[in-house]
């Protein structure tokens, strides 16, 4: 589809999640004339993020980095500056730059969201970039067995037995949304959920009072995008209707318009590889999807080439922009 779509009211399109999902999403769609919003959990406690986070008490800046530089109109070799991590260094090693540049500029401006939009303007990006919520709250899951898993990072790679299921995920202390946040749900044409770690990248984003709320009141066009894989330690088994079932349980049945789910399986080579690390190619029945009433089930090849099995940028643009219009 023509990426110069005139309309008479430029569409606001809000995009939800965390990590490389919510990176693809705003990669596909910066090329088009929109107005972007990403709304990003601020549940990381690992790695860079998880260590400034302890060292100097501000939200985790690593998906917020992301985010900024996917957005980013600057030249590429900013972009790579913010995404470098360094390799060695006594108290450096293992920090990507544009955590430390985020860091700082809050220290400087003694306020996260003002330090958010300042690096906006130094990476001229398209939109904005708005933290999910503004406290500090630490991400836990409860396992089938009632074992509570302390922190996000905890959760991501897991040190537990990560045969056994979620339960339930919630924050602590309980956390409200950043009025920002709500506004732009409140402003928004589309909503775009996912794709990314469902219970480390999507839910989180839900946890946040004001959120959920917000999205149900929302007009807009609610458009969730199903993994390709599956996770070890987070979604083992799960199936394309259990995640959905999962999303609907934090966000309620009927609020998701469209389920976006991919039909390109990759080659055995891939899916060897990924077999090691516990992780399978999402299944999903056709048949019993279809039957729903809602939301509406779209089956598209989102399949991204190369060594990791991820969306294209340009299929999930694609897409979205075919519902939109």
């Amino acid at each position: 589809m023509d990426k110069n779509i005139k309309t008479k009211k430029e569409k606001k399109i809000v995009v939800i999640g965390g990590g490389t999902g919510v990176f693809a999403v705003l990669t596909g769609l910066k090329e088009y004339p929109f107005h972007l919003s990403a709304i990003v959990t601020t549940a990381d406690d690992g790695g860079s993020s998880g260590r400034l986070r302890e060292e100097f008490g501000i939200l985790p800046p690593g998906d917020i980095r992301r985010a900024l530089v996917a957005l980013s109109s600057s030249s590429p070799i900013l972009s790579k500056l913010f995404n470098y991590r360094f390799e060695n260094g006594s108290g450096l090693k293992g920090h990507a730059f544009g955590n430390l540049f985020l860091t700082a500029m809050e220290r400087i401006t003694g306020d996260f969201n003002r330090a958010i939009r300042e690096v906006s303007n130094i990476l001229f990006i398209k939109g904005e970039v708005i933290p999910v919520t503004l406290d500090d709250a630490r991400l836990i899951a409860q396992l089938e067995n009632n074992i509570l898993i302390v922190g996000e990072t905890n959760i991501d790679v897991p040190k537990h037995d990560g045969n056994l299921a979620i339960r339930k995920i919630f924050l602590n202390p309980p956390a409200k949304a950043n009025s920002e946040a709500v506004k732009a749900i409140q402003k928004a044409d589309a909503i775009i959920i996912g794709p990314g770690d469902l219970y480390t990248s999507i839910i989180p984003n839900f946890l946040a009072k004001g959120i959920p709320e917000a999205i149900k009141k929302s007009k807009a066009k609610k458009i969730y995008f199903c993994n390709i894989m599956t996770k070890f330690g987070e979604t083992n088994n799960f199936s394309a209707k259990d995640f959905l079932a999962v999303l609907e349980k934090y966000l309620d049945k009927g609020v998701i318009d469209y389920f976006i789910i991919n039909t390109k399986k990759p080659s055995k080579f891939y899916l060897d590889k990924y077999k090691k690390e516990k992780s399978e190619l999402v299944k999903f029945n056709r048949k019993e999807l279809l039957a729903l009433k809602k939301p509406k089930v779209i089956f598209f090849d989102l399949l991204r080439k190369g060594p990791l099995l991820r969306h294209d940028p340009k299929k999930i643009a694609e897409i979205i922009v075919k519902i939109i219009f």
